[in-house]
């Protein structure tokens, strides 16, 4: 889906690490939420509280899901799900677009 229909959008960014990443969030007429966003080139980690479902729209990146060991490469087109009351980190190789949904 290349575009959302019939929501609102939250006006202010949710800026993390210093402008490196930043959102925004998108509200659906069923309450589900998503956020929109763009990060540049760095390592960022994040935790998380409901589940989510990472989808990298562009870009490429380095995965570390909370507990691995090892690194899995994502680029544009892919996605991964982060369990809930976990973190997950990424090494961003190149600017990257996401869309984050968040699971029930």
């Amino acid at each position: 889906m290349s575009e959302f229909t019939n929501v609102t959008v939250v006006r202010e960014a949710n800026i993390y690490f210093g402008g490196a990443v930043a959102s925004h969030t998108v509200v659906f007429a069923d309450g589900s939420k998503k956020t929109l966003g763009v990060m540049q080139p760095g390592e960022y980690t994040f935790n998380t509280g409901a589940a989510e479902l990472m989808e990298i729209l562009s870009g490429e990146l380095d995965l570390q899901l909370a507990g691995e060991t090892g690194w899995r490469p994502i680029a544009g087109g892919q996605s991964f799900e982060v369990p809930a009351n976990s973190s997950f980190t990424m090494k961003v190789k190149t600017v990257s677009d996401y869309c984050c949904s968040f699971l029930a």
